[in-house]
């Protein structure tokens, strides 16, 4: 009967490092500091936040709807329920206190986010020449930023073996990102470009090639994801666009949406993006085209 029960302990023990293992780190670490406000409001009000139950959250999203966006109340929800779960909790995250709740929340504040806007073409060029000629680390992250679509997480992590430079550009490993948790990992293709000012492909070689780093392991950039938006509010104040207005996720929707605008295949943006459904894609394809396929282009005056 010992051994039985040494067996079970052992099995949840094992199954909780399974639970972990199943998310990347920042993700973790972006739940605990979640989970940590929800546990700030616990103790200033006398609940508790492990285990906590469903009225419990629906207070607290009631007093986070005066402070933050909808968004942040949904992702403060799941932050809680995966902390639950990690520790052996279940908690009904869809309880109907929380969801009519959330539901009264979204008609009152309106659910659309004030989105930040894509760094497009002309907004590019304008980056690219504000940088300074000594700056190549910074000129190779944010061409290469764009032309990969890649998340601010993926772009940090890239390390030197994971890139390989062949006849028609460079091919860039990602090990793993926010929808390939299992790590089976996705390989992005970045040609050269024809004007040499603005190629990733040169940009990144240069940077590589230069005595800014110094050695040809670990991380090429060697930098945080909070630096990435540093860096491109940096340089959209440098070149005279409104720095509030943009942030590291520009980068990304910005190539999505410029291929869009050039006409460019949903499946084959996804394919460089690594988006595993069409719902964020073809957003970026609609505002792409929102003067493209405009009505009033028949109208004329």
């Amino acid at each position: 009967m010992n051994e039985l029960i040494t067996d079970v302990k052992s099995l949840e023990i094992e199954t909780l490092k399974n639970l972990k293992n199943s998310k990347a780190s920042n993700t973790l670490r972006a739940y605990q500091s979640d989970f940590k406000d929800f546990s700030s409001f616990c103790a200033k009000n006398g609940f508790s936040s492990i285990p906590t139950e469903p009225k419990i959250i629906a207070l607290y999203i009631t007093n986070l709807s005066k402070t933050s966006k909808f968004s942040t109340l949904k992702r403060r929800i799941a932050s809680i329920s995966v902390i639950h779960k990690l520790r052996g909790h279940y908690l009904d995250t869809k309880h109907p206190i929380i969801m009519e709740n959330l539901h009264g929340i979204k008609r009152s504040l309106g659910s659309r986010q004030k989105a930040k806007k894509p760094i497009l073409i002309n907004d590019l060029k304008l980056i690219i020449k504000a940088i300074d000629k000594e700056k190549i680390r910074d000129k190779a992250l944010i061409l290469i930023g764009f032309a990969g679509g890649f998340r601010r997480s993926e772009l940090v992590n890239i390390c030197y073996d994971d890139i390989e430079f062949v006849g028609e550009g460079v091919k860039i490993l990602i090990k793993r990102s926010k929808t390939d948790q299992a790590g089976e990992g996705i390989v992005k293709a970045i040609p050269y470009f024809e004007n040499q000012e603005f190629c990733p492909v040169l940009a990144i070689k240069n940077y590589m090639n230069s005595k800014l780093t110094n050695s040809n392991k670990g991380k090429i950039f060697n930098i945080s994801d909070k630096s990435v938006a540093l860096i491109i509010k940096k340089y959209t104040n440098k070149a005279g666009l409104d720095s509030s207005r943009y942030a590291g996720h520009s980068l990304r929707s910005g190539f999505a949406t410029t291929a869009a605008e050039f006409g460019a295949a949903e499946r084959n943006i996804m394919a460089m993006t690594g988006h595993k459904t069409t719902q964020m894609v073809r957003r970026y394809i609609h505002e792409a085209n929102l003067f493209k396929n405009n009505a009033l282009n028949k109208i004329k005056f």
